[in-house]
């Protein structure tokens, strides 16, 4: 008989309370990672999250390796859908009992976990879940959910195994992408994966790269650098949100202590941005199928459904006429990453100025960001087109924000080149330069960079009254005060991510993209 350590986004041997479980049975240990082909044809799923997890799973190879009674690799890869392969390994060795941990995803993991759950009651196997973080699963009530994030977050972190006696079974060889259906992905600019590369990350952002965070993260310019970019890390858990907040903690209490007050308040930034992780997920905890239909069902019906693929594919590819949103697209495409600010006002202009249903829109932002987490990413692209019922509704302003952001127009001329040669007066809006201007430049609208897709003053004020028309009904409060009181954070104490402060020319400054920090 064997033990089971079912690993799916919990990549690490460190704070991982199924596979101290399973060592401490005394029965031998399968770390097992199930490649599954279902899940890698759901649309979200592409080519550079595939390249990332492999270089996850090869650091936890070696990680398993050293901790290992015997030298070798002893991640055990095999390649099918969870029941099956789980089921054949039960019936030629015996599974003693399946540790994991439980996983907040795509509808496709909770219908696979519901059918884990059944074979395992069918085979009379036990199959035990501990939660990763501080989402709760089939939680009653918000009510005191905070306090017991805090008390999960503060507790001793799981160390890792002094050693393992491992279950000596052969592993798969690592799959093709195309044998799954992934077309090819180039993403020059994506960040490594593997814990070694998230270590080095979060020791670099406390000591070094985290000074300037709270100055700097809403600026594409400098949030590159300024930002952890730990989301990806935390998404695969080569780190646990456990230990990187107590870190961050520590760090900002350091700083403090050594009279650096700056680098303590950005990092005061970074702890409360973390604290807004797990509330998000716990929203597509309590209703996964947000992932799929508005979570007020007072918008069904309010935009064309589905979006318009013309006009997602210039949105997502860049080629908007906006230079600025443009850049950013671009810029995703290239490096897998954006900061929150960025995310937020490109998924608004999708939903406000162009108009579209948010789900293809997301879904085609799902396959360009490495850090892809489902429990964050379907609220928050519901709450950045304005469907969740409870939220303001932000209608960024591109232009504002091109000049507020990129004020010299270095982002837009880095990712945009074929706009270089435009002085920065007519950069942001090169649909208003002279002709003459346009021609000495080098540039035709509409054949070497595009029109502008929409007039943006006339398609802010057009959704900005159709999505209040909705709001004043009755009906529309009734549900939407229902949507507060199940997913509403109870949280005092912290700037909420979810009824911004207003600024006088762009609609939304605060969200709550927590791990895109």
């Amino acid at each position: 008989m064997i033990a089971v350590v079912w690993f799916k986004r919990d990549l690490r041997v460190h704070d991982h309370a199924p596979l101290a479980a399973a060592v401490a049975t005394g029965q031998p240990v399968l770390p097992l990672y199930i490649l599954e082909p279902g899940l890698w044809r759901q649309p979200e799923m592409a080519g550079r999250h595939f390249d990332f997890l492999r270089e996850c799973l090869v650091d936890l190879d070696a990680a398993l390796a050293r901790l290992g009674a015997r030298l070798g690799a002893r991640l055990v890869l095999r390649a099918g859908e969870a029941v099956e392969v789980l089921a054949a390994l039960h019936a030629r060795h015996g599974i003693a009992c399946l540790h994991a941990h439980e996983e907040t995803g795509l509808l496709w993991t909770y219908d696979r976990d519901r059918a884990v759950h059944r074979w395992a009651r069918a085979a009379g196997v036990p199959f035990l879940e501990a939660p990763q973080h501080g989402v709760i699963r089939r939680l009653p009530s918000r009510d005191g959910w905070a306090r017991a994030w805090d008390r999960f977050m503060a507790a001793p972190r799981v160390p890792a195994p002094g050693t393992i006696r491992f279950a000596d079974l052969p592993s798969d060889e690592w799959p093709d992408a195309a044998s799954l259906g992934l077309d090819p992905d180039p993403c020059p600019g994506r960040q490594p994966g593997g814990r070694a590369a998230a270590l080095e990350r979060l020791r670099s952002f406390l000591e070094v790269r985290g000074r300037d965070y709270r100055r700097a993260m809403a600026s594409p310019l400098l949030a590159f650098d300024a930002c952890s970019r730990l989301s990806a890390d935390l998404a695969l858990g080569s780190l646990s949100m456990r230990e990187a907040l107590q870190a961050a903690s520590r760090a900002m209490h350091r700083h403090r202590e050594a009279g650096d007050a700056a680098y303590a308040a950005s990092l005061r930034s970074f702890v409360s941005r973390l604290h807004w992780h797990c509330h998000f997920i716990q929203k597509l905890e309590d209703e996964p199928g947000l992932e799929r239909h508005n979570l007020h069902r007072g918008y069904d019906g309010l935009r064309p459904e589905p979006a318009d693929p013309a006009v997602v594919a210039a949105w997502i590819e860049g080629r908007t006429g906006f230079p600025f949103v443009d850049a950013c697209m671009r810029a995703l495409t290239a490096t897998g990453w954006l900061n929150f600010r960025m995310r937020a006002m490109v998924m608004s202009f999708s939903s406000y100025h162009l108009w579209q249903h948010w789900r293809e829109p997301a879904i085609a932002l799902a396959r360009r960001f490495t850090d892809f987490e489902a429990g964050i990413h379907y609220p928050q692209a519901q709450m950045q087109s304005g469907t969740t019922g409870v939220n303001t509704a932000r209608i960024y302003n591109p232009l504002k924000q091109s000049r507020d952001q990129d004020p010299e127009g270095v982002f837009i001329r880095r990712w945009v080149p074929e706009l270089a040669a435009l002085p920065d007066s007519w950069l942001h809006e090169p649909w208003a330069a002279p002709t003459s201007l346009l021609a000495d430049r080098g540039l035709r609208l509409g054949d070497n960079y595009p029109q502008p897709l929409v007039d943006p003053v006339r398609a802010a004020r057009e959704a900005r009254e159709r999505i209040h028309a909705l709001r004043r009904t009755a009906d529309h409060r009734v549900e939407a005060s229902d949507i507060q009181q199940k997913h509403g954070s109870r949280r005092s104490g912290l700037a909420s991510a979810e009824r911004p402060r207003r600024r006088r020319g762009d609609q939304g400054h605060r969200q709550g993209t927590l791990t895109f920090d």
